[in-house]
């Protein structure tokens, strides 16, 4: 067995690939690995093994068809993980969140239909339904995904959902709820949180800290990746919830304890631009279908997040300076064309 895992230097992606090199999913105990991925500033050669008999590492972009072409044969599965993937990021770089998470999607898609690839599993997010006020998403939910990360993400869907409909790829779609847990890149909510209130530092919340979201730790998404790959059907979507719903104040809440901080620590802004709500997955198809269930208590498994990034801050303080060194140029940018427009005013 050989599987091809894009984006796996990512968070997931990285957490996916030692699973499967420690024997961690059945029948899959002896696969081979080849990994594809850029090393943005959010992918971490780090997260891997140094060097594994059975793992390959090939450092490239998912826009990069040809690449794609030369990459793919042979493999029996790509599992794809790579995408941008912050929000925030996206309402000031569109653009990069398109180009990736849509064209770098139709490319996977496209080479693993030439190099005659038998499976592929989509990994996508419930942000593609948008906001929901009560009850829970099903698969067959409209997208109405509301930031630009979002409208990537579904259109990567549907792209996907067109090549098994119009090609008969075998392809399905996971669409998970917030992931948490060991590696996750500092700029995401959680390890932001616990790294700067480590450090004494101050955390912000958005608005009154009232949205709420369903949290799930990687190692149940990751589960759930793999039952999708040996059992799920071609063209079918899975949500994969984690059961636990959750207001920013209460992670907040949370996240003061486990760090012994109090509230001074926190800092209310402004809400982000078309923040929704509330997220909330309908699992029961997954569940019902595949055996499904989350494994990992959000209790044990936050307090052991916490203490992951108390016990390795080698691991996100270098991440965190390479985020920054990654930000520079971008954020000079942004100052010239600031001074610029205000020399054009005066």
């Amino acid at each position: 067995m050989k599987i091809l895992v894009t984006g796996g230097a990512g968070f997931i992606g990285s957490h996916y690939v030692r699973t499967l090199l420690e024997g961690g999913y059945e029948e899959y105990e002896d696969a081979e690995v080849t990994v594809l991925d850029k090393l943005t500033y959010a992918g971490n050669r780090d997260n891997l093994p140094a060097a594994h008999p059975r793992l390959a590492f090939v450092q490239g972009d998912i826009c990069d068809l040809p690449l794609l072409l030369d990459v793919f044969p042979g493999h029996d599965a790509v599992v794809h993980f790579a995408a941008e993937s912050h929000v925030d990021r996206s309402l000031e770089s569109a653009a990069e969140f398109v180009a990736t998470n849509v064209g770098g999607t139709q490319n996977v898609m496209e080479a693993a239909l030439r190099a005659g690839v038998p499976r592929v599993v989509h990994v996508s997010t419930d942000e593609v339904y948008g906001s929901i006020d009560e009850g829970s998403w099903t698969e067959e939910w409209p997208l109405l995904p509301n930031s630009p990360y979002a409208a990537s993400k579904a259109g990567s869907d549907l792209v996907a959902r067109a090549y098994w409909r119009t090609h008969g790829l075998n392809v399905s779609v996971t669409r998970c709820s917030n992931n948490y847990g060991p590696y996750q890149h500092p700029e995401k909510l959680i390890p932001r949180f616990v790294t700067s209130l480590l450090e004494g530092g101050t955390v912000p919340l958005y608005g009154d800290g009232g949205n709420i979201r369903e949290w799930l730790h990687v190692d149940d998404h990751c589960r759930a990746i793999q039952l999708v790959l040996t059992r799920g059907r071609a063209g079918g979507i899975y949500n994969v919830g984690g059961g636990n719903e959750q207001t920013n104040r209460q992670i907040t809440e949370r996240l003061l304890e486990l760090t012994g901080r109090d509230w001074s620590h926190v800092v209310r802004v402004a809400d982000r631009k078309g923040h929704d709500l509330r997220y909330s997955l309908d699992e029961s198809k997954i569940r019902t279908e595949l055996g499904y269930a989350p494994r990992v208590s959000f209790e044990d498994g936050l307090a052991a997040t916490a203490a992951w990034y108390r016990d390795n801050p080698g691991w996100w303080k270098a991440v965190r300076d390479a985020q920054e060194q990654h930000d520079a140029p971008s954020r000079a940018g942004q100052r010239g064309r600031h001074d610029t427009e205000r020399q054009h005013r005066a």
